[in-house]
């Protein structure tokens, strides 16, 4: 099996146990499906592949830029589709509303699929072919199933789908259009993702689970790459992230750490992880102070679906991400959530599902408990885009008092129902 020539192993997050690149497992058999693996780097050796002085020459505007800190082998071709490197944006406006000097938005909506997964699904398609499998399959709310559909699609490769039927249309949608064998799976997501490791160990398909293959994190620590180039190599004071299956902000952690171990960076962000207050598995875990390892499954429900998950596949690098970063663990209500959808999309122009305007309405949490600094350098992760959920859109503008209204054709209705300002 070819693989990066830059990983020296695989350690499990629970016992330390190394094992080989080679070896093609996914979790420490030591301890099953909970055995989360870590992948580890020769970074001595990718000093001298990639440095900030060959970035700045770099052509490469797609996360393959990075690709000496990625576990794929060089000669494996990515998919046609371009990923990653999208808008860090400058939003002045939003962070006077919240009371900070300086705000940026890292605007995922603006990959190929309208997520943040593409960056993971692309590596996956990269390590199946790695791997000489022929069919991807994974669990998920919508947004990595979306993610692989379109970066198989693009790849000529197929994909089997397992997602929860209560998944929004919008994403249903998205994996039709892209021709992925979807079946909807009459329960939770923790019951599509247990069904998803059943089939793929039965018909040997490629798994791209969240929290289970341990390649995925690895996509996904490009944005933290991108952020902190964009930046100028300057480290943010705090980065929000919703959380879920906790991948994306241990993916994060792993970026940061990446970097410091080159002496790309010299400090760490401060990493916020934001949770549905019905999908609050993290928040709970860590108030507790139990271990994350055993501490049980929630009943998760929340509007924000790519955030909800009962039992987080990635809780202990999650837990880690917040923990070595000295952030927190932040608890929100769907209705702040939903609420933030349209002053984010109205203040700074990006459009973000719910589970992405977390992010935002974490920090308005964070400001309340005075967790935030009107100095500090802060970044919201825009993990999706809002034309995934339009219905949650449209109860977050009801709930702001945003609505359309039914005039004649005629000018003097239009002059009657304009407010004063527009006269």
């Amino acid at each position: 099996m070819k693989t990066s020539k830059f990983i020296t192993g695989l350690r499990c997050t629970i016992c330390d146990r190394m094992y080989a690149p080679t070896e093609n497992i996914f979790t420490c058999p030591e301890h099953g499906n909970e055995g989360i693996l870590d992948v580890e780097y020769d970074y001595s050796a990718i000093a001298n592949e990639i440095s900030k002085s060959s970035l700045a020459k770099s052509r490469d505007f797609t996360q393959w830029r990075y690709t000496p800190l990625l576990p794929v082998h060089p000669e494996t071709a990515p998919p046609p589709i371009p990923v990653g490197w999208t808008p860090l944006v400058k939003a002045d406006r939003l962070a006077e509303i919240c009371g900070i000097n300086t705000l940026h938005l890292k605007d995922d909506t603006r990959q190929p699929t309208g997520s943040l997964k593409d960056r993971a699904s692309a590596v996956a398609v990269m390590k199946a072919k790695e791997t000489g499998a022929t069919v991807i399959t994974t669990a998920s709310t919508g947004n990595a199933a979306a993610a692989l559909s379109g970066m198989c699609a693009s790849a000529g490769m197929e994909c089997v789908i397992f997602v929860p039927k209560s998944a929004p249309p919008a994403k249903i949608a998205q994996l039709l259009a892209y021709g992925a064998h979807v079946y909807l799976v009459d329960g939770t997501y923790d019951q599509a993702f247990a069904l998803c490791l059943e089939a793929s160990a039965h018909f040997g398909w490629y798994n791209r689970n969240t929290g289970y293959n341990p390649y995925m994190a690895e996509g996904k620590k490009t944005a933290a790459f991108e952020i902190c180039e964009q930046l100028g190599w300057q480290v943010p004071d705090q980065i929000y992230v919703g959380v879920g299956d906790g991948c994306i902000i241990s993916g994060l952690h792993k970026g940061f750490k990446d970097m410091l171990k080159l002496g790309w960076i010299d400090s760490m962000p401060r990493l916020m992880g934001v949770q549905a207050a019905g999908s609050d598995y993290m928040y709970r875990a860590a108030a507790s102070g139990e271990d994350i390892v055993t501490y049980p499954p929630i009943n998760a429900a929340t509007v924000a679906d790519s955030i909800s998950a009962g039992l987080p596949r990635d809780r202990i690098k999650a837990a880690r991400a917040v923990n070595e970063t000295n952030g927190a663990w932040l608890r929100v209500e769907d209705e702040a959530i939903l609420a933030a959808i349209p002053l984010l999309a109205a203040s700074s122009g990006v459009f973000a599902e719910p589970a992405a305007a977390a992010s935002l309405a974490g920090l308005n949490e964070a400001k309340r408990l005075k967790l935030v600094r009107p100095e500090d350098s802060v970044v919201l992760l825009i993990t999706g885009n809002g034309l995934k959920d339009v219905a949650s859109t449209m109860k977050g503008c009801a709930l702001s008092h945003k609505e359309a209204m039914t005039i004649s054709p005629k000018l003097a209705d239009v002059r009657d129902k304009l407010p004063s300002s527009l006269h």
